[in-house]
């Protein structure tokens, strides 16, 4: 009896492990992703980053800004709707500051054809861009068995046991670029991570849902991060460490500012020298042919 006892073990044990198999594959899990990456858009093929100028890039005040997504490296996790909102976002940020005249969203389709630094540039000028704000994101996502995924032979287990774990890894970058030079003005990264247990029936809805509140909890780490940078990117201006500026229209701003202040400066110091131009002519009054009054 017990000989065959065994032998029922050593039979249902095999069988056992291949519905586990046929149920979620690999002990070791899956591990999927997708991203754009912002260095092969500019750099495509391994190509090596133009030099940049020492000297600090000139804007004229206020810019027009253009905000766009990095093309993705094959299939995105982002559909157009979630693209359309976070873009929104991040064009919120820029808005109401002063030194920026005007927003526009690029449709990624126009950075798919014109990829590296020349093409961004051609798409800048069809624009009529001075600075380019690209979005860029990677996200990985694993998918594993906990140690109650031992209790899926049943299929109650399958449906109320949580015996899989998801985790799910974001990170979204907002990069600023003068589109003449090319050059990095300045980034604001954001990051999220989290991981949820799931029955094997939900393991796959459940990763969706973990996939986008990544995506929307590593945007808003990054709209806070793009906020300060803004104003840290003003107060930059403000110091002549940024960039060189001026403010189109004849307005006060970088060198042209320290001209005007020079130029009142220079009116002020001679007014108080010369007395004879704080004097209030007196008006004679006007007399008639016979000399009167």
């Amino acid at each position: 009896m017990r000989t065959l006892q065994i032998l029922c073990v050593l039979i249902a044990l095999p069988a056992l492990s291949a519905c586990a198999s046929l149920f979620y594959g690999d002990q070791h899990g899956t591990r999927s992703g997708s991203s754009s990456s912002l260095v092969d858009y500019l750099y495509p093929d391994g190509q090596i980053p133009p030099e940049v100028p020492n000297s600090l890039p000139y804007l004229e005040l206020p810019v027009r800004v253009g905000i766009a997504f990095v093309p993705s490296n094959g299939r995105s996790t982002l559909s157009g709707a979630e693209q359309a909102i976070l873009l929104e976002q991040v064009a919120s940020a820029f808005r109401d500051r002063r030194y920026v005249k005007s927003i526009e969203t690029i449709p990624q389709q126009y950075l798919t054809g014109a990829r590296g630094v020349v093409g961004m540039q051609q798409v800048a000028a069809l624009y009529g861009i001075d600075v380019m704000a690209l979005v860029s994101y990677d996200q990985v996502a694993f998918t594993g068995e906990r140690d109650a995924a031992i209790l899926y032979w049943t299929i109650v287990g399958t449906a109320l046991v949580k015996g899989n774990t998801n985790e799910v890894q974001t990170m979204i970058d907002t990069a600023v670029f003068d589109v003449k030079t090319a050059r990095l003005l300045f980034r604001a990264p954001g990051a999220d991570t989290d991981q949820r247990n799931a029955t094997l029936f939900e393991t796959g809805s459940d990763l969706r849902r973990l996939q986008s509140d990544s995506i929307q909890a590593a945007n808003q780490a990054m709209i806070t991060n793009l906020d300060a940078e803004l104003a840290t990117f003003e107060e930059r201006v403000k110091q002549g460490e940024a960039a060189q500026v001026a403010w189109s229209g004849g307005g006060g701003g970088g060198s042209a500012g320290v001209v005007l202040l020079a130029i009142v400066a220079i009116v002020l110091a001679v007014r108080r020298r010369d007395p004879r131009l704080h004097a209030v002519p007196v008006r004679q009054p006007r007399r008639d042919a016979d000399g009167k009054i």
